[in-house]
């Protein structure tokens, strides 16, 4: 069976400016903003092309999934703005099976739990990207892993991991 991808990709870093904004309405800051154009370049040339992207509906997610533009089909979905890494797997669980690779485009602590979880470490303390994800996942992250089963059947530990960037990585 071929491989899928997935894509985990946290929103850019969001602006506080206005205090009584709504959490879901806050845009992207600045350091966002430049963030995104750093990401969007990494994943133009890194050949990143998700055949279906699934995004919160959240103003930041909005703006990051704008800015990167990375293809695909892109479906909005209101419940991954406060989605659990179960939650998300549930979702993914439901993707055609003739969608190759998927870009999930959310908030943490979920897509973090999300990754470490997939990918089945407890604990890593090598150095390595992993173990950076362990630690921090932070606003831009994008991990990338393959699943060497069918969506329906996408459980922890059947992942692999397979690239870590973060903005500050890409400069």
């Amino acid at each position: 069976m071929p491989h899928k991808r997935l894509f985990v990709l946290r929103h850019a870093k969001s602006s506080w400016e206005e205090p009584g904004l709504d959490d879901h309405e806050r845009p992207l800051a600045p350091r966002g903003r430049r963030a995104v154009k750093l990401l969007a370049e990494h994943i133009r040339d890194s050949g990143i092309s998700p055949d279906l992207v699934l995004c919160s509906s959240a103003r930041r997610t909005r703006e990051t999934l704008e800015g990167i533009a990375p293809g695909g089909e892109t479906v909005i979905e209101a419940d991954l703005y406060s989605a659990s890494a179960s939650e998300i797997i549930e979702r993914l669980r439901i993707v055609p099976e003739e969608v190759e690779s998927v870009m999930v485009i959310g908030h943490n602590p979920a897509l973090q739990t999300l990754v470490l979880r997939l990918v089945g470490t407890l604990a890593v303390s090598d150095g390595s990207h992993l173990a950076e994800v362990q630690r921090k996942f932070p606003t831009g992250a994008l991990a990338t892993l393959s699943l060497e089963c069918a969506w329906s059947e996408l459980a922890p530990r059947r992942a692999r991991f397979d690239a870590y960037v973060r903005p500050k990585s890409l400069h």
